[in-house]
């Protein structure tokens, strides 16, 4: 059993749930603290110890590090993009403060590693479409893209100037039986699959045609742990890296649900998450992350809908 005491902030959110009960099996349940400011998880009661933490309260977060002898943090609270343009200052306040307080203790108590997501949000409408590259144009359009960008260079400046060992992912749209949508543009890929099995009928709030880089959980997972397990030397990236395993379109997803249930149908009603959806790259290149660290898929459109039916049934 590895020996480092862990802190997951935001445990309770899409996911945090599973990368805490995966950290838990890792380094032994009472070594990962959950802390969040929402109820546990229903997943996450009696699996081991919960705080309520809110990341704002720096001197609070600061005391629980110390008093538990935390090693690392995996910082994962944040208001996502369709939620965050209904309270852009909040989301901002959020996102920003939230992980410059984690670095700043880091820095300061010299922590051993830090985890923080950034996403496809980073990129905006003037990013290539197309396999967008790890380096290239960024200009996000939402304060959820605008804090995550500003917050890799936050990142990367912790890195450079202090030695603080912070790694990161570009999340791609992530689809999980085990928790709920956490207010993001990519959500209609989870809750489609409830739609399907409970009313075989789902209007998809973004149109049919609108590909978006897509990543099953269990992959994430896999790729958040294979990064913080890899030599310091092999993460050539301190901003954030780029990653991704499929994409698709709610039509193409539509079909693939219909092989498994004949009768669902689906409809179209795109709202303001579709100009978010317009503004980000349908598909990603993720070489970088192959390169450095060995990162590959097991998922694609037809396993994860094949397993995410077989679960939800359950």
């Amino acid at each position: 059993m590895k020996k480092d005491k862990i802190l997951v902030i935001g445990a309770c959110g899409q996911i945090g749930v599973e990368l805490t009960l995966a950290l838990r099996t890792i380094y032994g349940v009472e070594n990962v603290i959950a802390a969040d400011l929402r109820e546990p998880n229903q997943l996450l009661q009696g699996s081991g110890p919960y705080i309520s933490l809110d990341v704002m309260n720096k001197e609070a977060l600061w005391e629980l590090i110390v008093d538990n002898g935390i090693t690392q943090v995996y910082h994962l609270a944040a208001l996502l993009s369709a939620t965050g343009e209904k309270n852009p200052q909040f989301a901002w306040n959020l996102n920003m403060q939230g992980l410059l307080n984690v670095l700043e203790i880091a820095k300061k108590e010299k922590l051993s590693k830090i985890f923080w997501p950034s996403s496809i949000a980073v990129f905006g409408s003037t990013s290539p479409k197309q396999n967008c590259p790890q380096q290239t144009i960024i200009e996000p359009t939402t304060v959820y893209g605008i804090s995550k960008h500003a917050g890799e260079f936050w990142c990367n400046y912790f890195f450079m100037q202090y030695g603080v060992d912070v790694r990161s992912l570009r999340y791609p749209g992530l689809i999980s039986y085990k928790s709920e949508p956490g207010g993001g543009t990519t959500d209609y890929a989870v809750e489609i699959f409830h739609h399907a099995l409970k009313n075989k009928y789902y209007e998809c709030f973004l149109k049919e045609d609108t590909y978006l880089p897509m990543m099953y959980m269990p992959d994430a997972i896999r790729a958040t742990l294979e990064l913080m397990e890899a030599p310091a030397e092999k993460i050539k990236v301190r901003t954030s890296y780029n990653i991704s395993s499929m994409s698709f379109s709610p039509k193409e997803i539509s079909l693939e649900i219909k092989k498994h249930i004949p009768d669902f149908s689906i409809t179209y009603k795109p709202d303001y998450r579709q100009t978010i959806a317009d503004s980000w790259p349908q598909s990603i290149d993720d070489s970088t992350a192959r390169n450095d660290w060995d990162w590959k898929e097991k998922y694609d459109l037809a396993t994860m809908t094949n397993d995410m039916l077989k679960n939800l049934k359950l």
